[in-house]
Formats: structure tokens, C-alpha cells, sequence
């Protein structure tokens, strides 16, 4: 089909020219002379992107899954208890991966569409008076339903409640898209993979890990070896890896955070929350519903969509696919075949998100979809007409990574 792939899945993303340039090199030596440099400064990008100056950075060849096992094995025992949140596929996924990984899982399951409730974090840890909670699990924005938690709100509740519960984050969906602050909110752990908000392919899991989680891996018994952080950390600051590392995935990963740094975090987040919000005028238009129930949840990533009873959402894909050459992402778990997803995170514009709600408009009404016509992308054009974009000026010195 002549034209570009639509990839408007919330991840893998689209790799910008940039990135892929900065890939397309002869493999270097990964013990040789210009890795240290090249991982001082994918690392000193990362912190900025993490907002901290106390986590520590560790990389791994492996996707956001492997994050997972990485935040796990390094910080529980086995037989200890966490406390986790099933509100979609990849919280309870989470949540599975640490049962299996032989954690007792206290899963609280939640109205998929909403996000972590604060209430019942405070609620259960305080009457923990025996500090049994070794951890609690959170996916800062679930990727199957489109809903954004209120991290903050999570790590208040566990001080008010006293608890020395360590706070896990996935931000596998959310890095780089959404305004995420490891140091401010006081997160221990913090993971995520490099095919979405960092624009890059799939391929590695990227973990910030915070003092009291460092201090937590001395004494856990789990057993590891490739996850184990210790020696990642060790080797990272040497500016090699303990393991043969995705060479070229570094060279893209730093040409990534220094676009990112170029636009700057705040503009970063402003233009995906304009763009989200176009996306969202455009569902409203059609009639339809959002999955994400409560507003201030919304995900700047991805919008959930529901259909209409008695309309399969994956006939909705079949014509994008096969009619467009869009891609767009699947209803998982809960909702499959109920409501389909569109990404709007990453290298992206508002051009670009117009085709899609044109593309999504054309595959509904292929799909049996009764929606106005066209009323879509005219509620996207205005909202994106009369709300300019005013960049964030940026502090000298910030257009670069150093």
C-alpha cells in the first residue's frame, strides 16, 4: 500500500529519522573506549527524564516485563507480601509476575476504568500494624484502559498511614508522555521499556532505583542473576555492563533524550496533553464512550474507546488494517473486543493525529459504526484552533545533555 504505516498503537511507537540515524552505524566494541561516555550521558538523560537526583540507573536488554522482574527479585523476599491493584491488563500482570516470582499478592481488583485508590492504599496499610507489606505495585498509567493514577496521592497515603511499604511504578506507558516525578514523589523503584515515550524500537528495560530500594537489594534472598541490579549498577558506573549490552540501542537512546531535552519535559507533556485532548474531543464527537471514567485520570498516551452494544471492536481494527493501513491497538483482558485503543504518545503532532481520527472516523463507518462523518476531526481541528500550544522558554543550558 503506497504511503507510510500508520502505527497508532500506545507502543511500540514511531521511531523518529533521528533515532534511527543515530542507529544506523557499524556495531561498536562494547568493552571499548567510547562506551563510557556515550553511558555517562544516556544516563545523566534518563535522570533528567526520571526527575531525580537520587535514583540510580540501570539498563537491561529486555522489554518492560523485564523491568518488572527487575523491581521484584531485587527488593522482595520470597513469601513476603505486596499489596497491587488489578484496574487493567498490565496492573494485573504486574501483580501476576510477582506471585510468580513467589510474593504473596493481595490484589485489590478495581472498576477497570478506574485508577489506584488512595483511600484504600491508606486503609490497608494502616491496619497493618505489623508492617507485613514489603511493597505496593503501581502502574502509573494502564495501558489497557486509559487511565492515569495519581502517583502523589499513592506515596501520601502511604506516609500518612506510617507504613514502610516500598512504592513500585510502572511508567512503561507514561515516561517521557506524562509528568512523572521519581524524586518528589518519593518512589523507590521506577520502570519502563524504550519503544514508547522514549521513541525508540522495543528492546530494553530501563529501571531507576531509589537509595532505600539499593539499601532493600543488599539484603533480599531472592534468588537472582541476570536481573540482579547490583553488578549493572557497578558497571554502569564504569560506563560498561555487566552483560553484552544493546549497543546500538544506546546510541538511539541517546540521541532520544536529547531531543527530548531539546523540546523540554514540560513542553513534552503540554503537547501530549494537547494532543490527548484532541483525541478525546474527536471520541465525544462520534458519540462514543471513553473507557477512563473520571476525567482527571485521562491518559495523555492512549485513549480507550468503547463500542456501542452488539459492535465487535476488533471488526473496527480489521478495517483499519486492511483498509488504511492503520494499526490501532486492541481491547485486552476485560475488554477485548469491546474497545479499541489509540495511541497518541511519542514522536508525534497534530497533523499526524488528525489523519488518525480521520482514519479511525473512515474504519468506524466501514465497521458498521453509525457516527456523524467528518465530526470528528472538525471537533479535533477546533479544539487544536483555539488552544495554541505556547512552548515552556527553556533555562539556558537545558537544550543539551551534558
Amino acid at each position: 500500500m503506497p504511503g507510510r504505516h500508520f502505527l497508532q498503537i500506545p507502543g511500540p511507537t514511531n521511531v523518529p529519522d533521528r533515532v534511527l540515524r543515530a542507529m544506523d552505524r557499524p556495531v561498536p566494541d562494547h568493552r571499548g573506549a567510547e562506551l563510557p561516555a556515550l553511558v555517562s550521558e544516556v544516563t545523566a538523560g534518563l535522570k533528567q527524564v526520571f526527575q531525580t537526583a537520587s535514583g540510580e540507573i540501570a539498563l537491561f536488554p529486555a522489554s518492560g516485563t523485564g523491568g518488572w522482574e527487575a523491581s521484584l527479585v531485587n527488593t522482595l523476599n520470597p513469601g513476603e507480601r505486596v499489596l497491587a491493584f488489578n484496574l487493567g491488563q498490565f496492573s494485573h500482570l504486574y501483580a501476576e509476575c510477582a506471585r510468580g516470582l513467589g510474593a504473596v499478592v493481595d490484589e485489590v481488583d478495581v472498576p477497570w476504568g478506574s485508577g489506584v485508590p488512595a483511600d484504600v492504599v491508606h486503609e490497608r496499610l494502616r491496619s497493618d500494624r505489623g508492617h507485613a507489606y514489603a511493597a505496593v505495585l503501581v502502574v502509573h498509567n494502564e495501558t489497557s484502559t486509559g487511565v492515569t493514577s495519581n502517583v502523589r496521592a499513592v506515596r501520601e497515603a502511604i506516609d500518612a498511614a506510617g507504613h514502610p511499604a516500598l512504592l513500585l511504578v510502572d511508567t512503561v506507558s507514561s515516561l517521557a508522555s506524562i509528568d512523572f516525578r521519581f524524586d518528589e514523589w518519593k518512589v523507590d523503584v521506577a520502570l519502563a521499556g524504550t519503544q514508547k515515550g522514549l521513541m525508540l524500537p522495543p528492546g530494553m528495560a530501563v529501571v531507576c532505583v531509589g537509595p532505600r530500594a539499593l539499601a532493600r537489594g543488599e539484603d533480599v534472598r531472592s534468588p537472582r542473576y541476570f536481573f540482579d541490579w547490583r553488578p549493572v549498577l557497578a558497571e554502569m558506573q564504569r560506563g560498561y555492563f555487566p552483560y553484552t549490552p544493546a549497543t546500538l540501542m544506546l546510541y538511539g537512546l541517546r540521541e532520544a533524550v536529547r531531543m527530548l531535552a531539546e523540546e523540554g519535559l514540560p513542553n513534552v507533556f503540554a503537547r501530549h496533553g494537547r494532543l490527548a485532548e484532541g483525541v478525546r474531543r474527536a471520541v465525544r464527537a462520534w458519540g462514543l464512550s471513553i473507557v477512563c471514567r473520571n476525567p482527571q485520570e485521562y491518559s495523555n498516551t492512549l485513549t480507550a474507546v468503547m463500542m456501542p452494544d452488539g459492535i465487535d471492536a476488533d471488526g473496527v481494527l480489521r478495517m483499519a488494517a486492511q483498509r488504511l493501513d492503520l494499526s490501532l491497538g486492541t481491547g485486552l483482558g476485560r475488554l477485548q473486543s469491546r474497545a479499541f485503543r489509540i495511541g497518541h504518545l511519542g514522536a508525534l503532532n497534530e497533523l499526524e493525529v488528525l489523519a488518525t481520527v480521520a482514519g479511525v472516523e473512515m474504519a468506524l463507518t466501514m465497521a458498521g459504526v453509525r457516527i456523524p462523518l467528518g465530526a470528528g476531526v472538525t471537533a479535533c481541528q477546533k479544539f487544536f484552533l483555539e488552544e495554541q500550544l505556547v512552548p515552556v522558554s527553556q533555562p539556558p543550558g537545558q537544550g543539551r545533555i551534558t
